[in-house]
């Protein structure tokens, strides 16, 4: 009997080994895949468009008159908050929520804004309703129950806005980009940027790589577009630039 429970012992000391093993193993990937990412300082790019730096993820601001539109919510709450600080401007200002996905470094801050209204694709409902997982077994959340699912290529016009998303998997199910007045592009992690030009995102977060190239052969089709505004690599003002080598 205690050789029994010797070997059982051994067994299970081993099935720990590994697991800690292949953690710490996950773990440092994780972080060098994370250095790999150039997020820019928190700042006003244009008339009508913020960017906050939440770590290594930005988010974004679009102003419209005294109210705003967030893209996406960032990483950290406390951050977020900070950041809209030193910019001056209210999180109550800020009336529509747009997430490009629901990975948690894009939702965190989304309690922050009490009078907006939540939006995602409706394919990445399925990312927090549990019938898909992110990870194994371990799926997506957002801190609210109150969300609006939105289709490809479907259309919201708010204020002097009109906004189109646009669907375009391969990060996550149903990761969506949103085009804003036919100028600005917001990709989430849909793609990187490298010398002002587009490339493929990091590989070891996205859930299927192949589908998601084929999602930025979509957005390198749209001549009306001038900036590029991405979730971790900054954004550029020559679209054309940014598409013209890929392939």
């Amino acid at each position: 009997m205690k050789k029994i429970l010797k070997r059982i012992a051994l067994g299970l000391g081993l099935i720990v080994l590994v697991l800690l093993i292949l953690s710490g193993l996950y773990f440092y990937k994780l972080k060098s895949e994370i250095k790999l990412m150039k997020p820019v300082v928190t700042e006003q790019i244009d008339e009508n468009v913020f960017v906050i730096r939440d770590t290594f993820v930005n988010m974004y601001l679009i102003k419209d008159g005294d109210q705003y539109i967030a893209i996406d919510a960032g990483n950290n709450l406390l951050t977020v908050a900070d950041e809209f600080n030193k910019l001056k401007i209210s999180p109550d200002k800020v009336i529509d929520v747009l997430l490009t996905h629901t990975d948690a470094d894009h939702v965190a801050a989304i309690k922050l804004f009490k009078n907006a209204t939540i939006y995602l694709s409706r394919p990445e409902i399925n990312m927090i309703n549990g019938e898909k997982s992110r990870f194994l077994f371990w799926g997506n959340k957002i801190d609210t129950k109150e969300y609006t699912g939105i289709q490809d290529q479907q259309v919201l016009n708010t204020g002097n806005f009109r906004i189109k998303g646009i669907l375009t998997p391969g990060h996550t199910i149903g990761s969506m980009c949103y085009l804003v007045n036919d100028k600005y592009l917001f990709t989430g992690d849909l793609l990187s940027l490298h010398d002002g030009k587009i490339g493929k995102f990091n590989e070891f977060f996205n859930m299927d790589t192949k589908t998601s190239i084929q999602s930025m052969n979509i957005i390198t089709q749209i001549p009306s577009v001038k900036y590029i505004l991405t979730a971790h690599y900054g954004y550029t003002d020559d679209y054309a630039k940014a598409v013209k080598d890929w392939k």
